[in-house]
C-alpha cells in the first residue's frame, strides 16, 4: 500500500500504477475481501513479481501505443502469476504481446451492458449472462493477441474482456472497482479466490497492529510526535493509533482557522482533552487566515494560501514541543490522488489539498501519515477496533481548507458568517429524523451570485446558497441524495427566514464525476 516495505505476513497482491484516478480503489476492493494489497510503480514490477499472490493493472489517462505511455517488462506474463489489466491494463497486456490497440470511433463512458460470450471463464463464474458495468476509455482492443479469447463484448467493444487459453492472465475493459459496475466486487472477488486461489487472511485489526509496529519502528523511543487535529474523523482516529504505539510523546496541536463550521472549535477542545487525555494545544488564527485570504477568488490560490498558512501557524506552536521531529496527519488517499500523482505515477491532479501538496520541502518534520494509502470507511473501521465512540467515528467529513472552499468567492467574514449559520440549519434539519443516515457528506454552499428576491413586499437582491448532500462510499464517486422534499422545504425556509442576506436556496444534483463533492 505504502512505498515503505511492510513485513511479508499476508498473502500480497500487486496494484500496478499507470496513472489512474481509481488506482487505490482497486487496492481497497481487494482489502475489503481480505486480501492484502500493495501498489507498485510499473518500473519495479518485474523486479518485486514474484512477491505476488497476483496483479492487477490500472487504468491510465495514457494510451497503450503513445510513445511514453508507462510501460511494464513484458517477461512478466512469463512468470507464471495471475495477471487482471483494467481498461489500459487490459489495452496495454494486448499491446505488448502482439495484439493491436486503436482510438475508439465512439468513446465509450458511463454504463454499458456486457454480454459474456464464454460462460466458463472463472472471472464470470456465478454472474449472468449480461451485466451492468460502468466504462471509461477513448481507445478499444481491435485484434486480440495470440492465445487469447474473447469473453465479453458490448455493442461498440467485441472484446470487452478477454482471457488467455492457458495462462492465468485476464483483460476487462470495463472498471469492475467502481460501484457503477454492480457484479464488480464479485468479478474481482472470481480472480481472488477462483483465479488467484488467495486464502483471505487481512484483516482491519491485522493494519492496526501492523501500523503500530511501524510507527513505533520510525519514531524510535525518544522522538516527539506533533499531530495536526481537526476534530474530524481522519485526525482523530490518527492521533487515538498514534497515541496507542508511543502514548505521552504525542502532542496534539489545533489550528483554529476561523474557517470551522458553527461550534466546531469548541467542540474538539471539550471531547478531545476530556475523553482521551492526549495533550492538545489550541491556536486561535482566524485573524490570520482571513487577512490573507482578501481579494483571493481563485480556488487553488485559496488552498494553497490556507495550506501555507497552516503550516507557518502549526510550526511556530510547535517549536515548543521539544525533540518534536515528526508531523502527524490524518491524510486519505482521495487527498493524495487529487493532488499530485500517485507514487510518481502519471494521474492528473484535480486540486490541491492543504496537508498534502501545500507542505513546503523545508517544513522541519518527518511526515507520519499512517492512513495515508486508506479511505474514509476504512479508517472508520480502525477507529471502531480501538474503541473510538460513533459520534467521532460517523462524523461527516470536512475539508482541511474548512469553509473557504465552501464559499465559491473571496472569503470575507460576513461571507463566513453567513455560511457557518446557514450550514448549521442544513446540518439541523437532515439529522433530525435520521435522514443523514447513508450520506457521505451534507453542507451549505455560498454560491458567488446575488438574485432578486422579494421580501415583505420588498425588493431584495442577496445571497445564493447552494446545499449539497451526496451518497459515496469512497469519495472517488458519488451521487446526489434524494432527500425528501419537506426537509428541503424546511431548510429553504429556515434559511431564508433566519439568515440575513440570502434569499434563494437551491439542490446541487450533480454526481461525481464530473463533479468532484465539494464546490472548490
Amino acid at each position: 500500500m505504502s512505498q515503505t516495505a511492510t513485513p511479508v505476513t499476508h498473502e500480497r497482491f500487486f496494484v500496478v500504477d499507470f496513472g489512474s484516478q481509481y488506482c487505490q480503489l482497486i487496492a481497497r476492493r481487494v482489502r475489503e475481501l481480505g486480501c492484502y494489497a500493495e501498489i507498485v510503480m510499473p518500473r519495479d514490477l518485474a523486479d518485486r513479481i514474484d512477491e505476488a499472490k497476483g496483479v492487477i493493472f490500472s487504468g491510465s489517462p495514457w494510451s497503450a501505443y503513445d510513445d511514453n505511455a508507462p510501460r511494464i517488462d513484458a517477461a512478466v506474463y512469463e512468470r507464471g502469476k495471475p495477471i487482471l489489466g483494467i481498461c489500459y491494463g487490459m489495452q496495454l497486456t494486448t499491446h505488448l504481446l502482439g495484439g493491436e490497440v486503436e482510438h475508439a470511433e465512439a468513446r465509450e463512458y458511463g454504463p454499458a451492458r456486457i454480454e459474456v460470450v464464454d460462460s466458463e471463464s472463472r472471472l464470470f463464474e456465478g454472474l449472468d449472462s449480461e451485466l451492468d458495468v460502468w466504462m471509461s476509455h477513448g481507445d478499444r482492443v481491435e485484434k486480440l493477441p495470440d492465445g487469447f479469447l474473447p469473453i465479453a463484448k458490448t455493442h461498440n467493444a467485441p472484446f470487452a474482456a478477454a482471457r488467455h487459453e492457458s495462462k492465468p492472465i485476464f483483460g476487462v475493459q470495463f472498471h469492475p472497482e467502481v460501484t457503477h459496475t454492480p457484479q464488480g466486487t464479485q468479478i474481482l472477488k472470481n480472480f481472488l479466490f477462483g483465479v488467484c486461489q488467495a486464502s483471505g487472511d487481512w484483516t482491519m485489526a491485522s493494519f492496526i497492529d501492523e501500523a503500530v509496529e511501524k510507527i513505533r519502528s520510525q519514531v524510535g523511543e525518544h522522538d516527539q510526535v506533533i499531530c495536526g487535529l481537526s476534530g474530524g474523523v481522519d485526525s482523530t482516529v490518527a492521533g487515538i493509533l498514534i497515541h496507542k504505539a508511543i502514548g505521552d510523546r504525542l502532542t496534539c496541536i489545533f489550528v483554529d482557522n476561523g474557517l470551522l463550521r458553527k461550534g466546531e472549535a469548541q467542540q474538539v477542545l471539550s471531547n478531545f482533552r476530556d475523553r482521551y487525555q492526549i495533550e492538545l494545544r489550541f491556536a486561535d488564527a482566524g485573524e490570520r487566515f482571513l487577512a490573507s485570504l482578501a481579494g483571493v477568488v481563485d480556488p487553488e490560490e485559496k488552498r494553497k494560501r490556507i495550506g501555507h498558512d497552516f503550516v507557518e501557524v502549526f510550526k511556530a506552536e510547535a517549536r515548543s514541543v521539544e525533540n518534536a521531529k515528526f508531523l502527524a496527519q490524518g491524510t486519505l488517499y482521495p487527498d493524495v490522488i487529487e493532488s499530485q500523482s500517485a507514487f510518481g505515477g502519471a494521474s492528473v491532479t484535480i486540486k490541491t489539498h492543504h496537508n498534502v501538496g501545500g507542505l513546503p520541502e523545508e517544513l522541519g518534520f518527518e511526515l507520519l501519515e499512517p492512513f495515508r494509502d486508506l479511505f474514509k470507511d476504512e479508517v472508520r473501521a480502525i477507529g471502531r477496533e480501538l474503541g473510538v465512540p460513533d459520534t467521532f467515528v460517523e462524523r461527516q467529513p470536512f475539508p482541511g481548507p474548512g469553509l473557504g472552499v465552501r464559499i465559491a468567492g473571496e472569503v470575507t467574514a460576513e461571507g463566513l458568517a453567513v455560511l457557518r449559520e446557514s450550514d448549521a440549519i442544513v446540518r439541523e434539519e437532515i439529522e433530525r429524523d435520521g435522514h443523514h443516515k447513508g450520506l457521505w457528506q451534507y453542507f451549505a454552499v455560498l454560491a458567488p451570485v446575488k438574485t432578486v428576491g422579494v421580501m415583505g413586499d420588498e425588493r431584495t437582491y442577496e445571497n445564493v446558497i447552494a446545499v449539497r448532500a451526496v451518497e459515496s462510499t469512497d469519495a472517488m464517486t458519488a451521487d446526489w441524495a434524494d432527500l425528501p422534499r419537506d426537509v428541503l422545504s424546511r431548510i429553504s425556509n429556515r434559511i431564508i427566514n433566519e439568515v440575513r442576506g440570502v434569499n434563494r436556496v437551491v439542490y446541487d444534483i450533480s454526481t461525481k464525476p464530473p463533479s468532484t463533492i465539494e464546490w472548490e
